[in-house]
Protein backbone atom coordinates (compact mmCIF):
# COMPACT_ATOMS: atom_id res chain seq x y z
CA UNK A 1 0.00 0.00 0.00
CA UNK A 2 1.63 3.30 -0.85
CA UNK A 3 1.20 6.01 1.50
CA UNK A 4 0.08 9.55 0.09
CA UNK A 5 1.65 11.77 2.70
CA UNK A 6 4.39 12.80 3.97
CA UNK A 7 6.32 14.10 6.75
CA UNK A 8 5.17 17.52 7.25
CA UNK A 9 1.41 17.09 6.19
CA UNK A 10 -0.96 18.16 7.70
CA UNK A 11 -4.34 15.71 7.58
CA UNK A 12 -7.82 15.89 8.70
CA UNK A 13 -10.04 13.46 9.78
CA UNK A 14 -12.88 12.27 8.71
CA UNK A 15 -14.77 13.32 11.92
CA UNK A 16 -13.68 16.96 11.25
CA UNK A 17 -17.50 17.56 9.21
CA UNK A 18 -19.14 16.36 12.45
CA UNK A 19 -17.88 19.90 14.49
CA UNK A 20 -19.80 22.62 14.31
CA UNK A 21 -18.67 25.92 13.31
CA UNK A 22 -18.80 27.51 16.66
CA UNK A 23 -17.02 24.03 17.79
CA UNK A 24 -14.29 24.90 15.45
CA UNK A 25 -14.21 28.78 16.24
CA UNK A 26 -13.20 27.28 19.94
CA UNK A 27 -10.57 24.38 18.37
CA UNK A 28 -9.79 25.66 14.95
CA UNK A 29 -6.96 22.58 15.05
CA UNK A 30 -9.68 19.74 16.26
CA UNK A 31 -9.02 16.19 13.89
CA UNK A 32 -6.33 17.84 12.28
CA UNK A 33 -2.68 15.92 12.16
CA UNK A 34 0.73 16.32 11.60
CA UNK A 35 2.29 13.76 9.98
CA UNK A 36 5.40 12.95 11.16
CA UNK A 37 6.72 9.99 9.28
CA UNK A 38 6.08 5.97 8.78
CA UNK A 39 7.54 3.07 10.92
CA UNK A 40 7.82 -0.61 10.67
CA UNK A 41 6.14 -2.92 13.19
CA UNK A 42 9.57 -4.77 14.33
CA UNK A 43 7.96 -8.09 15.11
CA UNK A 44 5.15 -8.27 12.60
CA UNK A 45 6.04 -6.04 9.83
CA UNK A 46 3.00 -3.87 9.79
CA UNK A 47 4.05 -0.20 8.18
CA UNK A 48 2.57 1.99 10.78
CA UNK A 49 2.16 5.74 10.65
CA UNK A 50 3.39 8.04 13.33
CA UNK A 51 1.91 11.45 13.42
CA UNK A 52 1.08 14.55 16.38
CA UNK A 53 -2.85 15.43 17.01
CA UNK A 54 -2.90 19.24 16.81
CA UNK A 55 -4.90 19.68 19.09
CA UNK A 56 -5.57 18.35 23.19
CA UNK A 57 -5.83 14.60 23.13
CA UNK A 58 -6.21 12.77 26.84
CA UNK A 59 -4.93 9.72 25.15
CA UNK A 60 -1.78 11.38 24.44
CA UNK A 61 -0.94 12.76 27.52
CA UNK A 62 2.36 11.51 28.64
CA UNK A 63 3.37 10.05 25.33
CA UNK A 64 5.09 12.43 21.99
CA UNK A 65 3.24 10.34 19.25
CA UNK A 66 0.47 8.32 17.99
CA UNK A 67 0.84 5.34 16.13
CA UNK A 68 -1.89 3.61 13.68
CA UNK A 69 -1.48 0.56 11.07
CA UNK A 70 -1.03 2.10 7.25
CA UNK A 71 -3.91 0.54 5.93
CA UNK A 72 -6.23 1.72 8.33
CA UNK A 73 -4.83 5.47 8.06
CA UNK A 74 -5.24 5.21 4.01
CA UNK A 75 -8.93 3.06 4.35
CA UNK A 76 -12.02 4.83 3.07
CA UNK A 77 -14.75 6.01 5.40
CA UNK A 78 -17.37 3.70 6.48
CA UNK A 79 -20.16 4.96 4.57
CA UNK A 80 -22.59 2.58 5.67
CA UNK A 81 -22.07 3.54 9.45
CA UNK A 82 -21.34 7.27 8.49
CA UNK A 83 -23.91 7.90 6.14
CA UNK A 84 -23.34 11.79 6.13
CA UNK A 85 -19.79 11.87 5.76
CA UNK A 86 -18.95 13.57 2.61
CA UNK A 87 -14.71 12.52 2.99
CA UNK A 88 -13.73 9.53 0.90
CA UNK A 89 -10.79 8.57 3.23
CA UNK A 90 -10.82 8.04 6.60
CA UNK A 91 -7.56 10.97 6.94
CA UNK A 92 -7.23 13.36 3.46
CA UNK A 93 -4.80 16.82 3.13
CA UNK A 94 -5.62 19.51 4.68
CA UNK A 95 -5.88 22.77 2.95
CA UNK A 96 -7.46 24.60 5.44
Amino acid sequence: MENRFKPGDIVKHFKRETISDEDLLKDPMKYLYLIIGTSRHTETGEEMVIYKPLYDVETMHGVDFAARPLEMFLSEVDHVKYPNIKQKYRFELYEG
